[in-house]
């Protein structure tokens, strides 16, 4: 960690991120007003005092809906990152320790996926499941395993010939517990890095397809979601799109200069 912060763009990214994180916690508990609380003679205000981000068509508080809709796209991000994480570590590290006839065929499955745009697997994979958010969850999820197994495939690979392994090795471990307690920690910083660029394409898929209609479902919000229902309203009242748009951009960027200062591609 010292080594992180010794790099402008992740200390940058620790702040941003560590904001958005604060906002997202407190909404979790407590917001200024009830997300989904309607009211007539509150449609489409600016940006004022009592609301600070304005008010939407419904006369909504935007402020409190963008903080909630903040934290369901981080949380539908953080599981399905977490998702593919989990079971491409164990994909790619058997793969990648073993080798033979199972990474072949794991591997050429991983291509076939990846030789498809996500964002269209994802929408078949959510005709199939149908819509919600847990749905996207798994669907995402399904789709960073590809991506993960290779990463730690290619790690396992070089470290499992590395004199530490072979000393353990001499000693009797196990190949669990070699892998597992010895070489997994070492490609920690490797995964660090790629965990937090998974971390941008799963707001930016999460965001797209609830954007389409086909994730979180109203008067639920998501960002995506939101900036959809802000698009009608580009010139009565911009800073509903303007406002939850910032909203992604901070999200992404907190986490892309994270991946930067980490040595990310």
């Amino acid at each position: 960690m010292k080594q992180y912060l010794k790099d402008k763009n992740f200390r940058a990214g620790l702040l941003i991120t560590g904001i958005m994180l604060c906002v997202i916690l407190i909404g979790l508990l407590w917001t200024p007003y009830d997300p989904n609380a309607m009211s007539g003679s509150e449609k489409l205000l600016k940006p004022s005092a009592a609301h600070l981000f304005g008010t939407d068509n419904f006369g909504r508080d935007i402020f409190s809906r963008v903080i909630q809709g903040a934290g369901a796209t981080f949380l539908i991000a953080a599981a399905a990152v977490a998702i593919g994480l989990v079971i491409g570590l164990i994909i790619g590290g058997l793969t990648g320790y073993y080798g033979g006839v199972l990474d072949e065929i794991l591997m050429r499955i991983s291509d076939t996926i990846l030789a498809f745009p996500s964002i269209l697997l994802a929408l078949v994979m959510i005709a199939i499941l149908g819509k919600g958010k847990y749905n996207i969850i798994i669907a995402l999820g399904i789709l960073f395993i590809p991506s993960f197994a290779r990463i730690v495939r290619s790690e396992v690979a070089k470290q499992k010939n590395t004199d530490y392994v072979r000393n353990a090795r001499l000693m009797g471990a196990s190949n669990m517990r070699i892998l597992f307690l010895h070489i997994m920690p070492n490609i920690v910083p490797v995964l660090l890095s790629s965990v937090a660029i998974g971390f941008n394409n799963a707001v930016l898929s999460e965001a797209s397809m609830s954007y389409l209609g086909v994730g979180v479902q109203p008067p639920d919000p998501s960002l995506g979601r939101l900036l959809s229902e802000a698009q009608g309203y580009l010139f009565q009242a911009p800073w509903y799109a303007i406002c939850t748009g910032l909203a992604i951009i901070l999200l992404i960027l907190g986490f892309g200069l994270l991946s930067e200062g980490m040595g990310g591609e």
